[in-house]
């Protein structure tokens, strides 16, 4: 796909970016056809590159999160360096950065400067804690905000916690960032201002405890832990066929409930039973409850069991292991699969973006090597290839 055609052609974002929640919210600016420039460190460069060698020796991570984008290496703490920068922060539109607490201040890339000699610039921040408060100074990585949200002591069983097993904190401070730069584009565009955007991962994921909190607030103790089994909704969760496959079926009201009871189960009496007659009843006998249910299931093959609950317009599905997800038929059939090259000249499978612009294909260019663009970047500037050079052999770039 042509950049050009897409919505945010002519948009340029410059990124002082690392790991996961600054690159995730650029590949979708980018994913949209703004120009990404991201800056790394000269030489290893953004150090999710290394944080695994699955994909054709290349990080499963930095190939996620990193398609599209160009290379720049600087070193920001030399004067030449943080020159070539503030003539990039000259065209930009956006400039994002998710550095250490007080890293962008010390370099002269703080909030208010950056407003100062660049007004239309639209400066999005992503920090761990906030950038004020009494958190600001602290470091911060995915599972110490699952940890300090609550989410960890909500996720596992009756037994022990768990981390949810994706970096759920860093990809909802991605995603608001995301919508956070959208919005503020299009406020610049129709009143003129540039509104600068701050993200914290912790208040993002904060943001999505929304549920348990209320219902911790209010009903004065938080959700159970219940594996695979739903705290406030019974039945709901994963139960096992003969076959030892796991089906999870879900009830979402009393027209369904019913209609498991007499076509399922095979007992529709259990229907108004005082112990099943309500959701939160259901949800207070749930150990009898999954008992009668884990019998019923015990009797057939999992793919029985799924034909059955689909010929009664209950909400059921295998549980897939991730292999199985790669496989899936709806991803095939509706053609999400596409490649994108990596560095070395090897291709993967990518996903893509899941919201569908009518008319408008994908962008999925390269993911980039460390430094790939710089060369063609600062020619752009205006440096010669002398300069270049002399900028190199210096480990400016």
């Amino acid at each position: 796909m042509i950049a050009s055609q897409l919505p945010l052609s002519g948009i340029t974002v410059v990124s002082l970016e690392q790991a996961v929640a600054a690159p995730y919210a650029t590949r979708q600016l980018a994913d949209l056809g703004a120009r990404v420039i991201k800056i790394e460190r000269p030489g290893d460069g953004d150090f999710a590159r290394r944080y695994d060698t699955t994909v054709h020796g290349h990080s499963s991570y930095f190939v996620w999160l990193n398609r599209s984008k160009e290379s720049l290496t600087l070193d920001l703490k030399d004067p030449r360096g943080r020159e070539i920068l503030h003539q990039l922060l000259d065209g930009a539109d956006v400039f994002v950065q998710n550095l250490a607490p007080g890293a962008a201040d010390r370099l002269g890339l703080g909030v208010v400067a950056l407003g100062e000699r660049w007004p239309r610039l639209i400066p999005c921040t992503i920090s761990g804690y906030g950038t004020s408060g009494p958190w600001a100074d602290r470091k911060s990585y995915d599972l110490l905000v699952q940890c300090q949200t609550g989410l960890v002591s909500l996720t596992g069983t009756p037994d022990g916690t768990a981390r949810v097993g994706i970096s759920v904190a860093d990809i909802a401070a991605g995603m608001y960032a995301y919508s956070g730069i959208l919005t503020a584009l299009f406020t610049r565009a129709t009143r003129g201002t540039a509104h600068p955007v701050e993200v914290s991962l912790f208040e993002a994921l904060a943001e999505w405890m929304g549920q348990p909190a209320n219902y911790t607030r209010y009903g004065g103790t938080q959700p159970p832990r219940l594996g695979s089994q739903h705290p406030t909704l019974a039945p709901y969760g994963a139960f096992t066929a003969a076959d030892g496959k796991e089906v999870l079926f879900s009830i979402q009201n009393e027209r369904e409930w019913a209609v498991l009871c007499a076509e399922f189960l095979g007992r529709p009496e259990l229907t108004d039973d005082p112990r099943f007659a309500t959701s939160s009843a259901r949800v207070a006998h749930r150990d009898e409850l999954n008992a009668l249910v884990a019998e019923r299931c015990a009797r057939s093959d999992a793919e029985e069991i799924l034909k059955d609950l689909e010929s009664v317009a209950i909400a059921c599905a295998g549980v897939n292991d991730v292999a199985a997800f790669l496989d899936h038929p709806v991803l095939a059939a509706r053609d999400r699969w596409h490649d994108v090259a990596v560095p070395g000249g090897a291709t993967v499978q990518a996903l893509l973006p899941p919201a569908d612009l009518a008319g408008l294909p994908a962008r999925m260019d390269p993911v980039p090597a460390v430094g790939e663009h710089t060369d063609a970047i600062l020619t752009e500037l205006g440096r010669t290839g002398e300069q270049i050079e002399a900028l190199r052999a210096d480990g400016v770039v």
